[in-house]
């Protein structure tokens, strides 16, 4: 950061373990996310490459490079688990992980008809060999209204009982789902039990939204994790970190969390 006067929160410096910034890559050109190393890297702790894109983009390996050369980690997006897991190719995800030289992998079922206990299976085998980022909420939006905030925070003591280093509430990246409704809408009585109820320097939030960014930093403070951010929104995101954006302008005013 800048040389300043002002009395800013505290946040901590990487490599952090909270107040974590993921940013989801759904094909961003090389250069630009060259640009956005070179801006915003400070800031920047994951990059997912979205989806199955890993397997469609061809700048894949410079990708990885550049990430790797800024300290900034990467995994590849909970569908192509799913996809393998479908095609009842685990063994080859796996190998496909220890190719690229992947140390985190992302464990999901949002998609696929994959009990919580059968998820929590893979998180169990994985945590084995990589550090598991696991995911709660399904990409339907009704699938997951229907899911009671009970069994939210059953779902995350589950995968962190079984070996995930954190465990990602959905809101896809169009915040249409899991924590969201479908008109896009904050499930604000969801988030206060899931943040009163489990550990938050454990839990990450997709937030693509300037919105749903600035709840859970009001809510949570600063160092809240927060995911699926647009590659061009990470040096925004900060500013709302630490107070110098109109959401969040006046909210650490009284003192510093």
């Amino acid at each position: 950061m800048n040389f300043t006067t002002l009395a800013l929160p505290h946040r901590t410096t990487k490599p952090r373990r909270t107040g974590i910034t993921m940013v989801v890559d759904g094909g961003v050109p090389l250069g630009a996310l060259r640009d956005i190393v070179a801006s915003a890297g400070e800031y920047l702790d994951f990059v997912k490459f979205g989806w199955g894109t890993a397997l469609v983009s061809r700048e894949l390996g410079e990708k990885i490079e550049l990430l790797d050369e800024n300290d900034i980690e990467f995994y590849f997006g909970g569908t192509l688990f799913e996809k393998h897991v479908l095609q009842g190719r685990f063994d080859d995800y796996r190998e496909l992980c220890h190719e690229w030289s992947c140390r985190y992998v992302e464990v999901s079922n949002g998609t696929i008809e994959l009990s919580n206990s059968e998820k929590t299976g893979y998180v169990r085998k994985l945590a084995e060999e990589f550090t598991v980022i696991s995911e709660v909420g399904f990409k339907d939006a009704e699938r997951s209204d229907r899911l009671m905030p009970r069994r939210w925070i059953e779902y995350v003591e589950d995968d962190l009982a079984a070996g995930a280093r954190l465990v990602t509430l959905e809101a896809r990246e169009s915040a249409s789902s899991g924590i969201c409704h479908a008109n896009g809408q904050l499930r604000v009585g969801l988030v206060e039990e899931l943040v009163s109820g489990l550990p938050v320097d454990r839990l990450l939030f997709e937030a693509p939204t300037t919105e749903l960014q600035a709840h859970m930093v009001r809510r949570v403070g600063p160092d809240v994790n927060l995911g699926n951010v647009p590659p061009a929104g990470v040096l925004a995101l900060e500013t709302l970190r630490l107070g110098l954006r109109a959401d969040t302008l006046a909210e650490f005013e009284g003192g510093s969390r």
